[in-house]
């Protein structure tokens, strides 16, 4: 579950700063990603209310005030589709597990 989160937040914010960051630094960039572990109708666990926060902070200054301009776009853009992990999450991908060949004996 953590990792889950992990993944989702590292993904989105790396998008974020690389479109950002090329127009000012951040003074402040982080990162909280938050959502609910329960169990479904089937006896399964799984999340639910998976929710990204920035709290990013740029300098004062015509290239500050460009990154924070550029800022709602990048979010939309990592939502909509640069974040391979978020965007994975949402369209429900399929996950398979199997064995592979040598790891048990015989």
């Amino acid at each position: 579950m953590e990792l889950l989160l992990a993944a989702i937040g590292g993904c989105t914010a790396v998008d974020v700063d690389y479109i950002t960051s090329r127009r000012a630094e951040p003074i402040e960039f982080s990162v909280e990603v938050t959502g609910d572990k329960i169990r479904d109708e089937t006896g399964g666990n799984r999340m639910e209310n998976l929710t990204v926060a920035f709290t990013v902070m740029f300098p004062a200054g015509e290239d500050g005030d460009k990154a924070r301009e550029a800022l709602p776009r990048a979010l939309q853009q990592s939502h909509d589709r640069l974040c391979t992990v978020s965007r994975t999450v949402e369209l429900g991908t399929p996950v398979s597990t199997s064995v592979a060949a040598g790891s048990h004996e015989d």
